[in-house]
């Protein structure tokens, strides 16, 4: 088979069956189970989403579509098809099986609640068993094609190509390339660039659609199904190769890409029909803001901050002082652009004189110490009520009445009609905050592109030689710290203003609605430490979870724990990887990725 790696005779899959027709159970499976989308599942339209109708899916029968159709793909690519090869650059294999699993698990947790919320499988139409039947076969066929792993060198096989490259006496550029040397991700052909500009923008449109799907998900088990299938197949797609095929395209148009997901970003109020899914992607923007300011900290200089919501706190605070709330202590009502400077510069004053006389610490000492500090300051504006302190944030009660932004006439309070659609208050606060974020994202990519970024990340990887070298290891952390800083107190200064009041108990170290210092470390390395879309997906992720689990009640947390949990575990460089810590995972680890057959036909 052309492409294909040649076969281990000894290697066996989790079932014993012969790989041809292992293949041919998965691809098939896969097929009847996009098949079954279209048949009636259930007699009643009790059960969410009508699942009741013949030729058209209806709520997750959707999903149970999508994931039968990549599992058809990936089955199809691993035959050699031509023009499906390019979808699998790594190999189909590994992620068929995530594929078949995806079909596997949405449909037959659609079953499970179906016969849960109806009484009994007796509720089940035929569409619902050969779902369940034909995503199992597939889920078998999947698991028994062989692990494969190319070797094409004569050298010992106990070893990774990495390690092998490196007994060789090979330099990092050799180490860099030895997945393409090994046959892991097979190099792109060269497409003209209209043809990867289309590329890139199918990619954002993909995106936009994925995540306004999620966001809009109307009951609770069309999430959990969402969830099941976005995860299980994005793991599949990740197998495939086809992320870090799209990774390359999208490194060689940096500009097209930014501007492309910015575009699509601003496309979304004008998909939604109700404002309440605009309060959602705006407080997503403000938290992937703030996540994006830690990164520059925590990804690049390589300092843990576990305070950092304090600094958002305090541009909070100083904005929500200065714009005309009557609990403000000062008669002072500043334009939009003189409160966001005092809530940038003030969140920039206290990474100063937090970060001067901390910064010669490092690791779990400057952890503690920045906890600290995000303690305090929550501890000091809820003292400052005029009976335990002074009468500066009103204590507890906060700062409260906080009007609306008038920017050029623009009231962000009031509902506006642009190009035929109604935009409300919270979808004119997007618009806001998209603007603000890719202003961060800008600072971030030329900060870290300049001399001074190429100084933080010499002091993440190894502090000792970077001091050595002459780098002055104080100021351009202290650098870091303030910029993070001042970064967090600009997302402040449009939060205050969204939420009409601001008090302490939103900085907490760890709450259960983000943000706060805990939900936003996880972000980062969630998304990947050190990247720009790595932080905005972790934190979109990071929020719209929780604020979707809430029936989980107090197993929420326990949920949302494990699922970190696992993932560290599987993908511990995140889910969009910095490209040099995902090789420095794979060469300290190689074991998560043998575990789920990394290579394949």
């Amino acid at each position: 088979m052309p492409g294909t790696p040649a076969a281990d005779p000894g290697a066996r899959g989790l079932i014993p069956l012969p790989p041809a027709l292992a293949r041919a159970l998965a691809t098939g499976g896969g097929a009847v189970t996009a098949v079954s989308a279209f048949l009636a599942w259930t007699w009643t339209s009790a059960f969410p989403g009508d699942l009741t109708v013949y030729g058209y899916p209806g709520g997750l029968q959707w999903l149970v579509l999508i994931a039968g159709a990549l599992t058809t793909l990936l089955g199809l690519s691993s035959y050699g098809v031509k023009g499906l090869r390019w979808l699998t650059p790594a190999g189909a294999d590994s992620a068929l099986r995530f594929a078949a699993l995806a079909g596997f698990a949405t449909a037959w947790y659609t079953v499970l609640a179906i016969s849960g919320k109806l009484g009994g499988l007796v509720n089940l139409e035929i569409g619902g068993w050969i779902a369940a039947l034909a995503t199992l076969v597939a889920l078998a066929g999947a698991l028994a094609l062989p692990f494969v792993h190319p070797d094409p060198e004569p050298v010992d096989p106990e070893d990774s190509a990495l390690d092998q490259l490196r007994q060789k006496g090979h330099n990092q550029l050799a180490v860099v390339k030895a997945a393409f040397v090994t046959g892991t991700v097979r190099p792109a052909p060269k497409l003209s660039s209209y043809l990867e500009i289309l590329i890139i923008v199918a990619a954002l449109a993909i995106g936009l659609t994925v995540f306004t799907y999620g966001i809009g998900t109307e009951y609770d088990e069309l999430f959990i199904g969402f969830l099941l299938t976005a995860g299980l197949g994005f793991a599949a797609v990740a197998k495939a190769g086809l992320i870090s095929r799209v990774a390359t395209i999208t490194a060689r148009h940096r500009n097209v890409t930014l501007g492309g997901a910015f575009a699509a970003a601003a496309a979304f109020p004008f998909t939604q029909s109700d404002d309440q899914y605009a309060t959602i992607g705006v407080y997503i923007l403000i938290f992937a803001t703030v996540a994006l300011g830690l990164n520059i900290v925590v990804g690049l200089a390589g300092l843990l901050d576990l305070g950092y919501v304090a600094f958002l706190g305090v541009g909070a605070y100083a904005a929500a002082m200065v714009s005309g709330s009557p609990s403000s202590p000062f008669d002072i009502h500043l334009p939009f652009w003189g409160a966001i400077l005092v809530g940038a510069a003030a969140s920039m004053v206290f990474g100063v004189l937090i970060g001067a006389p901390t910064l010669r610490l490092r690791g779990d000492y400057l952890a503690i110490v920045t906890l600290g500090f995000g303690e305090i300051f929550r501890i000091a504006v809820n003292n400052m009520d005029g009976t335990s302190g002074p009468d500066i944030t009103n204590g507890s009660n906060g700062i409260s009445s906080i009007p609306n932004l008038k920017i050029f006439g623009f009231d962000f309070g009031a509902e506006h009609t642009i190009l035929g659609f109604t935009i409300g208050r919270f979808a004119n606060y997007f618009f806001l905050m998209l603007l603000i974020t890719l202003i961060v994202v800008v600072v971030f990519r030329r900060s870290g592109d300049s001399r001074i970024g190429r100084a933080w990340i010499a002091i993440r990887e190894d502090e000792t030689a970077a001091l050595a070298m002459g780098i002055n290891g104080f100021r351009v952390k202290l650098i870091a710290f303030a910029l993070g800083a001042a970064l967090a107190g600009l997302a402040g200064t449009v939060q205050a203003h969204v939420t009409y009041t601001v008090t302490p108990e939103q900085y907490q170290f760890a709450h259960v609605v983000p943000p706060n210092s805990a939900f936003l470390l996880a972000a980062v390395v969630l998304g990947g430490m050190g990247t720009i879309s790595g932080p905005l997906v972790g934190a979109a992720l990071l929020y719209l979870i929780p604020a979707k689990l809430q029936f989980l009640g107090d197993y929420q947390l326990l949920a949302f724990g494990l699922a970190l949990v696992l993932l560290m575990r599987f993908r511990p460089e995140g889910l969009i990887p910095n490209r040099r810590r995902q090789l420095e995972f794979h060469e300290a680890d190689p074991a998560p990725s043998v575990a789920l057959g990394k290579t394949g036909a």
